[in-house]
């Protein structure tokens, strides 16, 4: 008998870890898969806004745990991914940028970037996957990219590298783990309004971008849900190195 499609997006049973969680889309993320019946290990370099978070799971009927977590560690990964048991979902979310002219960029700041953006999503994809394999079970890594994987922005090219590269190291990451059950697929947004960015969003230079997106409109991180549920359960279950683009046509949008 075939799943209806209410249990093909079910995550009931599962365990879901979400990283860079302690706010913006990663907090909405893990409230998703909370809603969608995962268990949810929050993660985050700062522990005191993931307690809240926690607070405002529990308080719905969800389940959720927090760990403070440097996704540029590859020990405190370790540390982290064996306290909270086997997963089935990563959602690799955790991303910094730095806004500096190329001329002005230092190597600190590249650094900064990229072993976030990519070596700290290449490391806990990893270190997830050589969980998965030990258990004999599948899974679903989710790498979180951007629009800015396949276009261009001025003064952000460590930015614009990093999510370049995890794109196509997700594409890569999919054809080795498939024969161990284990599908890695990217959610590319494109301008989602959160409380990190929405002062941007509210200026003379939010709304002069806002008019290049063909829906005039920029997303909400709930606009996000339907590709971030797809990618983590049944649904998506024949979905590997795939990328689904969230942008409101932003990437169609003529030059």
């Amino acid at each position: 008998m075939q799943p209806s499609i209410a249990q093909l997006f079910d995550l009931g049973g599962r365990r879901a870890l979400v990283t860079g969680a302690s706010s913006g889309l990663g907090r909405h993320f893990a409230k998703t898969l909370a809603a969608a019946g995962a268990e949810v290990v929050v993660t985050a370099r700062r522990l005191h806004p993931l307690e809240s978070l926690v607070d405002a799971i529990e308080a719905v009927g969800g389940r959720a745990r927090a760990c403070a977590l440097d996704v540029t560690r590859r020990d405190d990964i370790c540390r982290v991914l064996d306290s909270v048991g086997p997963l089935d979902v990563l959602v690799n979310n955790a991303g910094v940028s730095d806004s500096q002219p190329l001329l002005a960029c230092d190597d600190e700041r590249w650094d900064h970037v990229l072993d976030t953006n990519l070596k700290g999503a290449w490391a806990m994809a990893q270190e997830t996957a050589r969980r998965m394999v030990a258990a004999g079970q599948g899974g679903s890594l989710i790498n979180v990219t951007s629009i800015l994987a396949s276009r261009v922005a001025g003064a952000v090219g460590p930015y614009l590298a990093a999510k370049a590269g995890l794109a196509h190291l997700t594409r890569a990451m999919a054809l080795e783990m498939a024969r161990h059950g284990i599908r890695v697929n990217a959610l590319a947004p494109g301008y989602v309004a959160t409380d990190l960015n929405e002062a941007f969003l509210a200026s003379d230079a939010g709304e002069k971008l806002r008019a290049r997106i063909p829906s005039r409109r920029f997303n909400q991180p709930a606009d996000l849900d339907g590709a971030l549920l797809l990618l983590a359960s049944d649904a998506g279950r024949a979905m590997s190195g795939a990328e689904i683009v969230v942008d409101g046509g932003h990437l169609c949008a003529s030059l």
